[in-house]
This record gives C-alpha cells, structure tokens and sequence, in this order.
C-alpha cells in the first residue's frame, strides 16, 4: 500500500454517501501523472500513474487522439490534502482529459486549507483539453486550487473550469482559484478568484450578483482570429451570462460566465466555444 493509500485508510470511498471520518491529522499527499506522446500515427500514454484520490483509466477513442478519464478513489479533496495532477502532451500530441463526476471540496479533519495544483504541459503542435465536471465547494471546506500551464508557441489547449459555490441551500466553502499561464515562455494570463467567506463582496453585484455557480472557458490556438471585441452571450444577468473577450498576449480568447444552475453555465461555455471557433 502506498503512503497515500495508507493515510486515506480510514476514508469513505467517493460513491459512498457516508459521514467524513476524522482521516489523518495532516492530510493526503497525492500526485497523479499522465504523459501523452505521438508515435507517429497515434497519441499513446507511456505514463499513466494513479495515486491518490485519482484513479487513472484511459477511454476508448476511434480516432487518433488520446482521451483519459479520472475516476475518484476516496473523498478529496479535504482541508490538510496536497493533491497535484501532472499532465503533458508531448510534440503532436493530442489529449484529452476529462473527470467522471465533480470534484467535491469538504471540510477535513484540520483548518489548513486543500491544494489542488493541476500542471498542465503541451509540446509544439500538440493539442492538450482539460473537460473536467464541476468543482463544488461545500459548507466549510477551504481549498486553494492551481492551474499552472506551459504551452509552446505552436500548441492548442482547451481548458475548462466550472464551479458550484454550496451544494442545495447551503453556503460554499472558501474557494480561491489561480490560473497562470505561459506561451513560448512568456506570460499569457495570471488570474485569481476567490469566493466565500471572509472574501469581501464576492456574491455581490460587481462579482456574482448572487448566482452561486460560475466557471471560464481558455482556448490558446495559433488558428484562431482574436481580432475582435468583446462579446457578451446569455440572455440577462439573472438567468445567467457570459462574456468572450481576447487575451493581450497571445491567439487566446477567455470565456468567463456565472449562472443560477450547472445546466445553463455549461450551455453559456458551450455557446462562447462556439463563437470562438466561428470564422
């Protein structure tokens, strides 16, 4: 049994329904990797290591890509864990990876906050989407959440992040997000969120104007035509909207969206997918 196996002994498995058991005072420490390479005709996966809370499978696909489905091994993350997902498209490479239910943030055993560091890493001309389910933050919990990328000047991504603030008629925990971003070694995007409380106003007018799901939509493609203002898609702020603007750095657009249910936010980031690719 591995060291994370034996700190995650005592907790209940994800599907289990169960109380949160005390678990270990400090906490899992968990990292995951996924390397995707290009052998000439196809994407293959010389590394697909589990640890952890993430239990790793790849899916079957018909066409050349490579697409791999993270399953949850144990309740994470909870206050006190260090998980890490490390993942890398190598030259030509073309990955998927995707989640098989929402990320559930619950209150752990000690005060310190969760991290969640996704490292994501894309070679020249390799086309690497994260498509992860919803991240919810539950009453009490407290995680800080990271999304480190390093794309090189000819890679694409997709990178999909959407987030439910409370489960039914609960407040959320305090959720903070950050979003870096490196093209061809230079700076892209640096953006950080935070939501619940102590954060000043977060479900106010200027941040969420009390909806309680949110998420953003990054897409980094060399091909894409990012000579164009910003859109703004939705039918009104109460049932929930969206906005497509272009990134100063580089051939980015970012969808940023909130919205009343997980439904309507999915169908704002399909809409900005949409009109980012429309020629």
């Amino acid at each position: 049994m591995s060291p994370a196996s034996q700190l995650a002994a005592g907790r209940v498995p994800a599907a289990g329904g169960g109380p949160v058991p005390a678990g270990h005072p400090h906490g899992v420490r968990a990292t995951a990797r996924i390397r995707a390479a290009h052998n000439g005709r196809v994407t293959t996966l010389p590394q697909l290591h589990s640890d952890g809370p993430f239990h790793l499978r790849r899916v079957r696909t018909d066409g050349p890509a490579a697409t791999v489905g993270i399953i949850g091994a144990m309740s994470a993350p909870l206050g006190g864990d260090r998980l890490t997902l490390d993942i890398t498209a190598e030259d030509r490479a073309e990955l998927e990876v995707t989640t098989a239910a929402a990320t559930l943030a619950l209150r752990g055993p000690t005060t310190d906050p969760a991290t969640y560091d996704v490292r994501l890493t894309a070679g020249e001309h390799a086309h690497l989407r994260w498509l992860p389910q919803p991240l919810i933050s539950a009453a009490g919990s407290n995680l800080r959440q990271t999304y480190t990328v390093e794309l090189a000047a000819s890679s694409r991504l997709v990178l999909r992040e959407e987030q439910l603030l409370g489960r039914a008629d609960e407040e959320p925990g305090h959720l903070v997000s950050r979003i870096l971003v490196h093209r061809a070694g230079r700076p892209l995007l640096d953006q950080q969120t935070a939501y619940g409380v102590p954060e000043p106003g977060w479900d106010g007018p200027a941040v969420l104007n009390e909806h309680r799901v949110t998420g953003q939509l990054l897409l980094v493609d060399p091909r894409l035509d990012v000579r164009r203002d910003p859109v703004l898609l939705g039918k009104g702020t109460k049932e929930g909207c969206a906005i497509l603007a272009p990134l100063a750095g580089g051939p980015a657009l970012l969808a940023t969206a909130v919205a009343p249910t997980t439904s309507t936010l999915r169908e704002l980031l399909d809409e900005a997918h949409a009109h980012a690719l429309a020629r």
